[in-house]
């Protein structure tokens, strides 16, 4: 049976793309400990230094994680593994009729997904042998004549199930995100493998440079790395992979900024990140079951708007309310795109006005244009003070004493989860969302929770100078007149 490392030496299948094989070195060290092949002394010194291992496996392994710094030619090895197991191996003996055995390569986004399929369209295109075995060719897959579909997918972990896989690809783990989930990563993963189970020596393979010490990269690195019965964890950085890319380059990156040129192209785990707030704590502050709470007139109410343009943000809206000694969240809103800002400047004012809030909060997004807005629909804008990174430092004590009401919102309670606290060069702290996640919705959140704090114990005067609201009577015949 013809193994990778023959295919690509075979120059009618992948030798005109690995004719530097000087370049190639580390990679094939790596596809040899993949699979369980020989390895020359070179690649055996190459896989001990980026797996701290050793033994070289005599076998194919089930699981293998790759961390690789950027540029490495994580995704175009990525797409090699999915043609080879997809054209050279045969799952029909473990098919019913009407089956396809399954190589799904999951991106983090369509965008990366699209990168990977030129990849694997160019690969099975550009070799004769492997463009006869294309039945059908789709956006997003290529169905095979040996009953194999090639298949890409974005990191969802309701849309990846359904499928009999004989390999699962995870190209760039790290950075998946989602707002449905504090932990897309592992619920994606999770949900792969009951699918495997049905093939044998069906293989996971997860690749990514590194990012925050936390998620399934970091679990997997922390708990297999250098231990031969574990599955294959390899660490090596950008130019170990690829000597193709300029140093100089690299230079200059780890002279701006070296935490994270560490992880961009040293595929070290950023030691700068860290989790804003514990989830227990955020959780412990839900009222669970409350979605909302009705105006009620005693409260003194405050707004706060996280703006936007209608891109890739969502137009958020949060109203809030201090009893005594705990400030209270009563209304979160977002609007995701597309939409008309002036429509849902309209819709917010109403709400605010609603709650008898005729002054909204928020930063300074877009200069003029968005207080323009809300001053026509009879709602003064005002700048908040603070900046994101404030509001979220100055909310966190009162999430730790459970001083703050949350309302059971999951995206709400999702974002706060995903915040991560940077340290910058010059050692000043950022609060913000990570990279491919959203905060809109606990950015409005969190600054209604601190103008609450901030307007003493929240209760209206006793004498309150206005029109008195009055009462509305349904009519319980009004179905008869």
């Amino acid at each position: 049976m013809k193994t990778l490392l023959d295919a690509l030496d075979d120059p009618k299948l992948f030798a005109p793309w690995f004719k530097n094989k000087a370049t190639w070195t580390a990679w094939r060290a790596f596809l040899a400990a993949l699979f369980g092949l020989p390895m020359s002394e070179a690649e055996l010194a190459i896989f001990t230094a980026c797996t701290a291992r050793p033994n070289a496996p005599t076998a194919a392994a089930k699981e293998a994680w790759l961390i690789i710094g950027r540029r490495g030619g994580k995704s175009f090895i990525m797409a090699l593994c999915a043609v080879f197991l997809a054209c050279f191996r045969d799952y029909r003996a473990f098919l019913t009729p009407g089956e396809r055995a399954t190589i799904l390569v999951i991106a983090a986004d369509r965008k990366q997904a699209r990168v990977i399929m030129r990849y694997v369209r160019g690969l099975l295109t550009g070799v004769p042998a492997l463009k006869k075995m294309i039945e059908r060719e789709a956006q997003e897959s290529f169905d095979l004549t040996n009953s194999t579909t090639i298949e890409v997918a974005t990191a969802n972990f309701r849309t990846v199930r359904g499928y009999t896989l004989a390999a699962a690809l995870a190209d760039e783990v790290a950075f998946w995100r989602s707002d449905d989930s504090a932990s897309p990563d592992k619920e994606v993963l999770d949900a792969l493998r009951p699918a495997m189970l049905t093939i044998p020596d069906a293989m996971m393979l997860c690749a990514s440079s590194p990012y925050s010490r936390r998620g399934v990269l970091w679990d997997a690195r922390q708990r297999h790395y250098g231990h031969d019965a574990a599955p294959l964890v390899w660490q090596a950085s950008t130019r170990t992979m690829n000597p193709s890319v300029p140093q100089k380059e690299i230079d200059k990156k780890y002279e701006e900024d070296p935490a994270v040129a560490a992880a961009e192209y040293g595929a070290e785990f950023r030691s700068d990140l860290q989790a804003f707030v514990d989830r227990e704590a955020v959780i412990a502050c839900v009222d669970h079951g409350v979605r909302e709470r009705p105006f009620e007139r005693q409260w003194e109410y405050v707004g706060f708007v996280d703006t936007s343009g209608a891109g890739a943000d969502a137009f958020s809206v949060a109203i809030a309310h201090r009893e005594n000694k705990t400030a209270i969240l009563d209304v979160v809103r977002e609007v995701v795109p597309p939409f008309s800002p002036e429509a849902v400047t309209e819709e917010f004012a109403l709400l605010l006005k609603s709650y008898r809030i005729t002054r909204v909060f928020g930063d300074r997004y877009a200069g003029e244009y968005p207080r323009e807005l809300f001053r026509n629909k009879g709602v003064n804008y005002e700048l908040s003070n603070k900046s994101r990174t404030d509001i979220y430092r100055d909310t966190l004590p009162h999430i730790n004493s459970q001083s703050i009401a949350l309302l059971d919102d999951k995206k709400l309670i999702n974002q706060l989860i995903g915040l991560e606290r940077r340290t910058r060069v010059g050692g000043k702290d950022l609060i913000d969302h990570a990279p491919g996640a959203h905060d809109d919705l606990c950015n409005a959140a969190c600054g209604a929770l601190d103008k609450a704090w901030d307007g003493g114990d929240g209760r209206l005067p006793e004498r309150f100078y206005g029109a008195r609201p009055q009462p509305t009577f349904s009519d319980p015949l009004a179905a008869f007149r």
